[in-house]
């Protein structure tokens, strides 16, 4: 456990999130104050170098001073300054890398940099007059510097400085082309749905300390609330009456309400049900936002937090529960809006919300490795899909209709060959990543305790089914078939630059080669090659995590456990094979099957009218309250009517009935006022 660890101090760890932090500032300063643009060579080195250079010293530190420590003593702590001092408590800007923030720094800058590269050659036709490129990578440092803030954090209140700058960022990524109103609305409802969930995570996080410090331990770092932990663990408290009619418990314990008030403002960063919304429309921003945010850093943020925090859910089992639920419930209702989606970075964004619900689905059953391993995994493959659709859309001229499409394999080979690797990544093919960390998930939540497991199982069983359909069919109706592409446009398509591709060839690799870190004993068996020794310590991202989550026991045997792969793997296939020939081979009887089937498919491709439903039922009486009721009654009649210009009319009333009769203009008048005033000065000093 995270407490029983021995830390080392170092200084490194404050400059993997302020080399990021130092290059926006000086973004900043230029656009802000000098108002004056860098040359572009300039921006990229600066903004790239900065990400580049967080990597190295992430890299340098994991594998120098963090993995080479015996497992115990694998905390390295890095203390800046003291923040917040009352009383008792302190809380300080302090960073601590151990070996969940390690995995997470890796994804982040690492993929992140990727990005970063990528987005030189996307942006590269932006040349408005609003500074645009150098704006655009100054919010991408921004993001990088949240995020690495967010996952180094040593304690909680720093965690939630990170956690808000990602979610400013994200705004200001997603309506970065704000003069687009659809944009501008897009950001604004990321912001808003986000500070929902942050609302009740700040309750949990008020609560959790409110307890700490009753108990006699006001702290607010993991390892001290690990630490103090049990004080509080037993403790309940008294629900409002309908969660009691609910439940059927007048009186919760305390860690289950914590945990849940933390799930929900990772419901809000992670994009679950019901504050999911947000996220399919974070579209409207470029592309290479799209794969920032939804492969390696915003949305993994719940699930880290909730990773984070497993101490906490391992003594609130109904949490727990609820977690995994909303994640398997999440990731199913994703996967079938994705199936009738026409958007191709549509589908990717419904394809993220769904397999987020995949790790919350491992996580709410205790299965925390895995959820990391399929968050590590997500990211590559994630992350080329995205990149690897940008360079489509780049190629069709900003185009994302893949109505439009078809036939492009002919047109864009390497991009087609790269994005099908990522396709089969994430439809769970062996022996690429994704079957690893997705058996892994699937596997634990089988043998798991959380009530309903086996409807759990059925329902990712079944998401992987749909995983696989609308994957295919994305690719086959990209890439595959007769050309749908208008005649202006066919001409002049053509593989994207070197900084497009070189990118998409680094996570394709990545994709492919990312399951050697987390091979389960169960397979690696069945390699002649590998001694007992080797074969126990196959899964060395298990062992890694080890210290922090202990070892994940499933009561299966072996045979039993590549018995269920092979269900998984079936189901992949055949999600495959259908999509294929429905999309690829006979597009005819798709589209008989669309139209005997039309009440349901407009169903799906209106997504539930779930963005309707919310309009009607809460954003509109919210619009129509706020303008009748607090401007017009509140802010315009009370505030503005009695508390401001109420005062100002009564002095005017004052003044023009009373004041103004001693302003006759008559200079006798005036003397004579002088004089009487002058005597009864007189009179008094007299008397």
């Amino acid at each position: 456990m995270v407490g029983t660890l021995n830390e080392t101090s170092t200084d490194l760890l404050r400059w993997i999130p302020a080399l990021p932090l130092l290059a926006a500032c000086i973004h900043g300063v230029m656009l802000g104050l000098l108002r004056k643009q860098a040359p572009r060579w300039l921006v990229i080195a600066l903004s790239c170098g900065a990400v580049l250079g967080s990597f190295v010293i992430s890299l340098y530190t994991v594998a120098t001073q963090l993995i080479p420590r015996a497992a115990e003593d694998r905390l390295l702590i890095d203390e800046v300054f003291t923040w917040i001092s009352a009383g008792d408590f302190q809380s300080q800007v302090a960073f601590q890398l151990d070996p969940l923030s390690a995995v997470m720094i890796l994804v982040v800058t690492g993929v992140g940099f990727l990005i970063h590269i990528y987005s030189i050659g996307y942006m590269d036709d932006d040349h408005r007059e609003d500074r645009g490129f150098q704006r655009f990578f100054c919010y991408l440092n921004l993001f990088t510097f949240s995020m690495l803030m967010l996952v180094l954090a040593d304690n909680l209140p720093l965690l939630f400085l990170g956690w808000e700058g990602v979610g400013l960022c994200s705004y200001l990524l997603i309506g970065f082309w704000y003069a687009d109103t659809w944009n501008a609305y897009c950001g604004s409802k990321a912001f808003i749905l986000n500070r929902i969930g942050d609302f009740a995570f700040l309750l949990g996080l008020f609560f959790l300390f409110w307890a700490l410090a009753d108990a006699g331990t006001p702290t607010a770092s993991f390892r001290g609330i690990e630490d103090a932990f049990g004080a509080i663990a037993a403790q309940t408290v008294s629900v409002p009456a309908w969660l009691a009619s609910l439940s059927g418990v007048a009186e919760w314990r305390l860690a289950t309400v914590i945990g849940l008030c933390f799930f929900v403002g990772a419901c809000g960063k992670s994009a679950q049900l019901p504050l999911y919304v947000w996220l399919p429309d974070a579209m409207a921003g470029p592309t290479p936002v799209s794969a920032l945010i939804h492969a390696a850093t915003m949305v993994t943020a719940g699930v880290y937090l909730v990773c984070r925090m497993h101490f906490l859910y391992a003594e609130a089992i109904g949490a727990s529960t609820v977690i995994a639920w909303v994640g398997g419930l999440t990731a199913i209702f994703a996967a079938t809006i994705a199936i009738c989606q026409n958007d191709i970075k549509k589908v990717l964004a419904y394809s993220t919300v769904s397999q987020l619900g995949y790790m919350f689905m491992a996580a709410g059953c205790g299965a925390y490795t895995a959820a990391v391993f399929h968050l590590g995994t997500h990211a590559f493959f994630k992350a080329l899909l995205f990149l690897g659709s940008g360079a489509v859309i780049l190629a069709m001229h900003h185009e994302q209709d893949m109505r439009k499409m078809g036939g492009l394999a002919k047109k864009l080979p390497i991009t087609h060959g790269l994005f099908l690797i990522g396709v089969l990544a994430i439809a769970g093919v062996p022996p690429l990543s994704g079957f690893f960390s997705k058996d892994e998930i699937l596997l634990s939540v089988y043998t798991s305790h959380v009530a309903g497991h086996q409807y759990l199982y059925a329902i990712g069983l079944g998401t992987a089914l749909l995983t696989a359909f609308y994957m295919m069919r994305l690719h086959a109706l990209t890439f595959w078939g007769k050309s749908r592409v208008a005649h202006d446009v066919e001409h002049h398509i053509e593989e994207p630059a070197d900084t497009v591709l070189v990118p998409l060839w680094i996570l394709a690799g990545l994709a492919i080669v990312a399951s050697i870190a987390g091979i389960p004993s169960a397979w690696a068996e069945l390699l002649p090659f590998l001694d007992a020794d080797t074969v126990a310590h196959s899964n060395s991202l298990a062992n890694f995590l080890s210290p922090l989550f202990g070892h994940h026991e499933v009561a299966l045997s072996s045979s039993a456990e590549r018995t269920l792969a092979g269900y998984a793997v079936a189901t992949a296939a055949t999600g495959l094979f259908a999509g294929w020939w429905l999309y690829a081979k006979k597009p005819e009887i798709a589209f008989v099957i669309s139209r005997l089937l039309a009440p349901l498919h407009k169903l799906l491709e209106n997504k539930y009218y779930v963005d309707e439903i919310y309009q009607t039922l809460l954003v509109n009486p919210l619009i129509w309250i706020s303008d009748r009721v607090f401007y017009k009654i509140i802010d315009a009649g009370v505030i503005d009517g009695l508390g401001v210009n109420g005062p100002a009319k009564m002095v005017r009333i004052f003044a023009l009935r009373g004041l103004r009769r001693f302003q006759s203009g008559l200079v006798q008048s005036y003397i004579l006022l002088i004089i009487l005033g002058s005597c009864a000065i007189v009179a008094y000093l007299v008397r």
